[in-house]
């Protein structure tokens, strides 16, 4: 019997728009939006099922780009060889997501290319502070944290000062979103991750985006209808 039994693509498209619409937009330190229940339960197991264990990276400076051929990503490879990788990235690559994400997140997303990142950090993972670069048109972490002290392990917030100034909840299936700008400061200060701290860095992102291998479909834009 295939475990878990994985939703169909529209399905996961269908839950996500939900949640994208039910979305609490929040204006400081800089407009975000925190959203629950983001993907069907099933579908998480899936990603949670997936044989992929986390990369062992040692000692970083504090940005993932120290570590860049280790990362993972839900890429061609690993969506023709992976069903929930493709089950996701169809869900996510649908026209009714990208309308829901540019009218609820106010920007233009047709043509953009959607890429998707499984991060697995354990003990020793941090962030500097820092803003995503503006090829990037949303990001959005979508958490599936387990375990006692899961719900700790979230994204900090800064200030333009780079003081920080919240920490949102890493609750299982529970997400941020916000657009990249020059004042979006955040990271993830140092602290005891005991366990594994899982999450789904996801975005879309603009037709120059150079590293085409990272992309879920690298050949597909993305089409509103």
């Amino acid at each position: 019997m295939e475990f878990p039994r994985l939703p169909e693509p529209p399905a996961v498209a269908g839950h996500f728009v939900a949640a994208l619409k039910a979305a609490r937009r929040e204006e400081w330190p800089y407009r975000h939006w925190r959203l629950a229940d983001v993907l069907p339960e099933s579908m998480c197991v899936g990603i949670l099922s997936l044989p992929i264990a986390p990369p062992s990276v040692g000692r970083t400076d504090g940005t993932r780009a120290s570590f860049n051929e280790k990362r993972i990503f839900f890429n061609a490879a690993r969506i023709a060889r992976h069903a929930p990788c493709a089950v996701l990235a169809e869900g996510l690559q649908r026209p009714e997501v990208a309308r829901a994400a540019g009218e609820t997140l106010g920007i233009a997303v047709g043509g953009s290319y959607l890429r998707m990142e499984y991060i697995q950090d354990t003990d020793g993972a941090w962030l500097e502070p820092h803003c995503d670069i503006p090829e990037k048109l949303f990001s959005m972490v979508i958490y599936l944290c387990t375990g006692p002290d899961a719900a700790g392990w979230g994204t900090d917030i800064y200030d333009a000062e780079r003081r920080r100034v919240g920490r949102s909840s890493a609750e299982f299936d529970s997400a941020v979103i916000f657009i990249p700008g020059a004042n979006t400061w955040h990271g993830f200060e140092p602290r005891p991750i005991e366990g594994v701290r899982r999450l789904m860095e996801i975005n879309y992102v603009r037709p120059e985006w150079r590293d085409r291998e990272q992309l879920a479909f690298p050949d597909r834009p993305i089409r509103l209808g």
